[in-house]
């Protein structure tokens, strides 16, 4: 692999990689996306061609293990992808179908460009022993302008031939669910009725519906030969397939290309008369291959410059990739659609495409840079909210308890078992019992509003769904009599691997840490909206909440009593973390070298984890990622605890010890830590970061779908771990912890009205520019100093550090530097 500041480039042809590569070379706008499959290749063990409608799922019925179990799965839609050849040499039969697995390949080279969103592919095939040569260029882009359509463009050049080349350009409706090897027990085929159909010369279609939820799809693809006469055409249409096949003759030394533009729709979309009506009318109208390619780079341009992000070196390279991900699966589209964030992207089947707690670690990025999407994203769970209510009132709960998977219709769609690939056992799954993905949703809102100064949301969806929210912890709280505390029992946190006592009937936990102090958190900031709302809106709101005036009262009072468990000076992840058998984590490791999934390791030895304290990613010190140290001490005093630098540090040790970071938002969190607690050793967990899913570190998950929440977190790293930047209350605050390999960079922020303050850190130094405009100046405090910034100047400010100070620079007018 070779990789440029703007480009990843893939040499030869490596079947064992292809579907880590098809992951990495997605390309998406958004609205879709579909992976870097080789046009000329099938489903298979070594491709996976796969394109998924954001929001686009279906439910299926499977037995497994004995069991009927019901899982709801974004789909895989129609293959709109192949396009394949042959040559015929004049006075020769045609050859056989080419493809990278052909014999006859001789050179293959795979390229992303980043900047321009396109995807392009060179490969040379030696056609026999005396030289004859054919060179295939493919250049294909999603296109980020329109986001119906989509195109590619091939070229085909003779070398030491002349004859014709032979194209078939096809829709592929015969398409399932198998991209994941753990799934292959469960249903997988979501699409039906299928009808095919030509429109004019050049067009052909393929509609279709998902079998459950009932979406209907549309695909239509217009192929043309550019600047050259072709022969006549031949389309094919079967149930499944709708294909034309063109003959373009060419000469020795010749180049001859062939466009394939394609549209697709589904019954989601808005202002269609129906998915095959404007998906024929959508290539019909669409322009040729140049114009398309050019406006697809403009629209590019416009969003880079909207997400800018400049961190030198391997670092930035792989930062400005992830970047590339999260604006292809959350692009400005995503601001019109009612879709949450996909734990996978709209690069694979992982997951099923739910959406769980990522948006935790992706929404702070995107506040910054695209408040109108984060609005949006936080409107799915607004939207979603009844029904999250509805589970609530099953559970004998008041308030909202929003589900750990959610998909269409905002119910649990966490599967009630998953498999373990290394003994092949189906097993219960708990993790349904994560509720802490109720205060992942109250921080978002929090966040967004405080970042965007969006009080319209805030004080209306934002406000019913952080009560609502509210509600539930207060409700779930059991008051302790022996201990003076409230508690919540029977819950999982985001250490996945302990979800119940060992020996334990029934599931869950007690007093998870993590979960209590985001629940008080969560109470506390209910209480701040209530006290915000202007009267009428208050009143109207406890009206139609049924909120009783008792409610905020006791609030307050299980926010200032939940119990928090200590053992031997740490805190500890839940009650009798501390009591649970020491691992052998030497020799396991040497053992088995790679234990991230110790879980899986020790059930097929007959053990469980639950019996251990080995803990497969942070969980207190997620307290660590989601608060500032100042808000974390304020949080325990707020519970009657005294959280000092010591105690913080004994904590952080302790789990260090004790995780085998089985997930990749694992690295990230213990990056953002350590930045603060110990410096020295933040690099090696960011470094780990950074490469989870371009060295799929996971072991085989990325060619399943790409990492978002780690993605977007590592730009998240870079934009306010690093910079300690809060945009709460009157002042944009920085409290900078860089890092020696990461002490220059910069990014750009969207900060109230002001759309791009231009922040430029230094290993001493801050650069704060704000863009001219008739905002008001913006206010800027740093070590303890509050700085004014007026709108078309510039200032240098100096980073806390030992020995006296210097006054800020004084303000100059203009741009960069």
């Amino acid at each position: 692999m070779t990789v440029h500041a703007w480009t990843w480039t893939y040499e030869g042809y490596d079947p064992e990689t292809e579907r880590l590569r098809e992951t990495l070379c997605t390309l998406g706008n958004g609205l879709f996306a579909t992976r870097g499959a080789a046009s000329e290749t099938d489903a298979g063990p070594t491709h996976y061609p796969g394109t998924y409608a954001a929001g686009c799922y279906d439910r299926l019925t499977s037995t497994v293990a004995g069991h009927r179990t019901e899982n709801e799965d974004m789909v895989n839609l129609p293959n709109w992808l192949p396009l394949r050849y042959r040559v015929r040499p004049a006075g020769a039969p045609p050859g056989p179908w080419l493809s990278p697995g052909s014999a006859e390949l001789a050179e293959h080279r795979q390229t992303l460009h980043l900047r321009h969103g396109t995807l392009t592919r060179r490969s040379v095939y030696a056609l026999d022993g005396g030289g004859r040569r054919l060179h295939v260029a493919e250049q294909r882009i999603v296109h980020m302008g329109d986001p119906h359509l989509a195109a590619q463009r091939t070229s085909f050049t003779a070398e030491g031939w002349a004859g014709e080349v032979e194209v078939e350009s096809g829709l592929d409706g015969d398409v399932r669910n198998t991209g994941v090897a753990r799934y292959h027990d469960l249903a997988d085929r979501h699409l039906a009725d299928w009808r095919t159909g030509q429109e004019a010369d050049d067009t052909v279609w393929l509609r279709c519906r998902t079998i459950s939820s009932d979406i209907r799809v549309a695909v239509a693809a217009r192929t043309r030969a550019v600047g050259h006469r072709a022969v006549p055409s031949r389309i094919s249409l079967t149930e499944q397939w709708a294909s034309r096949t063109l003959t373009v003759p060419v000469a020795d030394g010749e180049t001859v290309t062939v466009d394939k533009t394609v549209a697709l729709h589904t019954s989601r979309d808005p202002a269609i008369s129906g998915p095959r009506q404007a998906a024929v009318a959508a290539v019909r109208r669409a322009a040729g291959f140049p114009r398309l390619l050019a406006s697809h780079h403009r629209a590019w341009e416009r969003l880079w410059r909207r997400a800018e992000l400049d961190v030198p070196g391997e670092a930035g390279r792989i930062l400005r990739l992830h970047l590339f991900h999260v604006l292809q699966t959350l692009s400005p589209h995503t601001a019109e659609l009612d879709v949450g964030v996909p734990a996978r992207g709209l690069h694979g089947e992982a997951y099923r495409g739910h959406v769980f707690w990522d948006e935790l670690f992706v929404l702070p990025y995107l506040n910054l840079h695209f408040p109108e999407v984060s609005r949006a994203l936080l409107t799915y769970r607004h939207r979603r909210l009844p029904a999250a209510c509805r589970a609530a009132r099953e559970a004998g709960r008041a308030g909202a308890m929003y589900p750990w998977q959610s998909g269409s219709d905002g119910r649990e769609e966490t599967q009630e078992l998953h498999l373990n690939p290394r003994s092949g056992r189906w097993l219960p799954d708990h993790s349904r019992l994560q509720h802490h993905v109720g205060s992942a949703i109250a921080y978002n809102v929090w966040q967004y509003c405080r970042a965007s100064g969006d009080m319209d949301f805030l004080h209306g969806k934002g406000a019913e769904t952080l009560l609502q929210i509210a509600r539930f912890w207060a409700d779930s709280a059991v008051w302790d009599t022996s201990l003076a505390r409230y508690r919540l029992r029977g819950v999982v946190g985001p250490d996945e691997y302990h979800d119940s006592y060992p020996g334990a009937a029934a599931p869950g936990l007690d007093d998870n840490t993590y979960t209590n102090v985001t629940a008080a958190w969560v109470l506390m900031r209910a209480l701040d909206v209530c006290r915000v709302l202007p009267d009428s809106r208050r009143h109207e709101l406890y009206e139609h909440l049924r909120i009783a005036s008792s409610e905020p009262e006791r609030w307050e009072h299980v926010a200032h009593n939940l119990h928090v468990p200590y053992h031997r000076g740490t805190i500890s992840q839940f009650t009798g973390y501390g009591e649970l058998t020491e691992l052998d984590w030497a020799g396991y490791r040497e053992r088995y070298g790679d234990i991230r999934r110790l879980d899986r390791i020790l059930e097929a030895e007959g053990d469980t984890v639950n019996r251990y304290q080995a803990s497969k990613q942070a969980d207190v010190l997620m307290l660590g990622y989601l608060f500032s140290p100042q808000e974390l001490a304020g949080l325990f005093r707020q519970l009657g605890h005294r959280l000092d630098d010591d105690m913080w540090r004994n904590t952080v040790d302790y789990y260090l010890r004790r995780t085998s970071h089985g997930s990749t938002l694992s690295a990230l969190v213990h990056s953002w830590v350590l930045a603060r607690a110990r410096r020295s050793e933040a690099w090696a967990f960011a470094e780990e970061a950074l490469t989870g899913d371009v060295a799929d570190i996971q072991g085989g998950t990325t060619p399943e779908g790409i990492h978002l929440g780690a993605m977007a977190g590592t730009l998240d790293l870079v934009q306010r771990g690093l910079t300690g930047l809060e945009t709460g209350g009157d002042a944009l605050r920085l409290d900078p912890s860089p890092l020696p390999q990461l002490s220059k960079f910069r990014v750009g922020i969207r900060y109230r009205g002001h759309w791009d303050v231009d922040l430029r850190f230094r290993a001493e130094r801050v650069r704060v520019g704000v863009p001219a405009s008739d905002e008001d100046p913006i206010r800027v405090s740093l070590g303890g100093r509050t700085t004014t910034v007026a709108p078309g100047t510039a200032r240098w400010l100096d980073l806390p550090g030992p020995g006296p100070k210097q006054p800020p620079a004084p303000a100059t007018r203009g741009g960069p530097e």
